[in-house]
């Protein structure tokens, strides 16, 4: 035991970081339990950050606004060290911040999105800042001077940072990153009104804990090599190293909760960027084509979807809509039980294609259609069609209102 633990032993790491926890769960709904145990660890390792060679990104990511991603920003801002929040910055005043006596910032991004949209080329050197300062190595080399007196200098960019914002981001910073894919709340998720004035006292409070704790473990974390789960190796131990470390440190059930953790979030999958136009399709795959139905072919779906005149799914980048777009729209959504929006085989009278189920995409309709004409949010939950026990789906493929349909399961596409 070092001099600093022995200091203050009465200090319960993982009474600690549960108290974190349970302050995140009052203010955000995270889409996994996964994410609440990162995001506090993730809390910790900012208070730490010294004792680490990387310091991995936390992304709060979503499909559309409204999601929860500047609140959670919000709540992480009050419990981490010498928090700067923005929403635009400099490359050089972030150098010469992360460079600064007061010691290093946690930067907190919000619309980072905005940073590596296609039109943000002026942003390529605060691009470069966010991708080098993940490890203790990088940094910038700058010439300083008046005139011809200019000499060189490395600035650090070294620093915690967490980011919000739509859609995805480029695989440079998706892979240094942990990522938390928001969700809109459905009806039934509520959550505590944040009120600033009140609830920034109680959040400074619990960050003052995270800090007198940080103190007394840091000699420990700085010497740690935490175990990490089978499989986890290269960039993803990179990132979760640090907060493997703050977990053991903590001890508890939380070794075991990071890790399971870990394993989770490094094997979901990241979702795309086409918010808009995903909601669109989900809205009008509800109230125009499945329209009570359990289960409807992908060929059905596709055929009810350019017959809109309506729609945008004639032209889509120059292209009508086909199987393959369908999927990857449909898969940056997730169903009830957290996966990826995926076609199934279902049964017809003329063979078994692919298409997709009413129960798989229900989750995503509450949580980010408008209710249906004359129905209350709540009445939309009640009225979102379930599949019937697997029987055969011809009696809904016949109805379909298109005299075509069941000529349009053959041939099948893929998917």
């Amino acid at each position: 035991m070092t001099s600093n633990q022995a200091a203050s032993p009465s200090i319960d790491g993982a009474a600690v970081l549960n108290e974190v926890e349970a302050f995140h769960r009052r203010f955000n709904v995270f889409p996994r339990e996964a994410a609440y145990v990162a995001v506090t660890l993730w809390d910790a390792h900012a208070h730490l950050i010294d004792c680490f060679e990387t310091t991995p990104r936390v992304a709060f990511l979503s499909p559309e606004p409204g999601s929860g991603k500047s609140r959670a920003l919000e709540i992480v801002e009050l419990l981490t060290p010498r928090p700067v929040a923005t929403v635009s910055a400099s490359a050089n005043a972030l150098y010469r911040l992360v460079d600064s006596a007061e010691g290093l910032p946690t930067v907190l991004f919000d619309e980072v999105d905005t940073i590596f949209g296609p039109k943000a080329g002026a942003d390529e050197a605060l691009r470069g800042f966010l991708n080098a300062g993940y490890r203790r190595i990088g940094g910038a080399l700058r010439c300083v001077g008046e005139g011809s007196n200019q000499n060189a200098q490395v600035f650090g960019s070294y620093c915690a940072v967490a980011m919000a914002g739509l859609g995805s981001l480029p695989d440079t910073v998706l892979t240094r990153s942990v990522i938390v894919r928001m969700r809109k709340r459905a009806p039934n998720e509520k959550v505590e009104p944040y009120r600033q004035r009140t609830h920034e006292k109680q959040g400074h409070a619990l960050r003052d804990q995270l800090a007198k704790w940080a103190d007394t473990v840091r000699d420990r974390v700085a010497n740690a090599w935490p175990e990490m789960p089978e499989g986890v190796t290269d960039r993803p131990a990179d990132v979760w190293e640090p907060l493997l470390a703050v977990a053991d440190a903590a001890g508890g059930d939380w070794p075991a909760r990071a890790r399971a953790a870990c394993v989770e979030l490094i094997s979901a999958a990241h979702d795309n960027d086409e918010s808009s136009i995903g909601i669109r399709l989900l809205t009008d795959l509800r109230d125009k084509v499945f329209c009570g139905a359990d289960r409807m072919p992908t060929a059905v779906i596709i055929e009810c979807l350019l017959r809109m005149d309506d729609g945008p799914w004639g032209d889509l980048d120059d292209k009508p809509i086909n199987s393959r777009t369908l999927g990857r729209l449909l898969g940056q959504y997730v169903t009830q039980a957290n996966k990826p929006i995926k076609s199934r085989g279902i049964r017809t009278p003329s063979g078994f294609p692919k298409g997709y189920y009413a129960e798989d995409l229900a989750d995503a309709w509450v949580r980010y259609c408008p209710p249906p004409p004359g129905e209350s949010a709540t009445s939309a939950t009640s009225a979102t069609p379930q599949v019937s026990g697997g029987e055969s789906v011809a009696d809904s493929a016949t109805a379909i209102r298109h005299t075509s349909a069941e000529t349009a399961t053959q041939p099948v596409p893929a998917g």
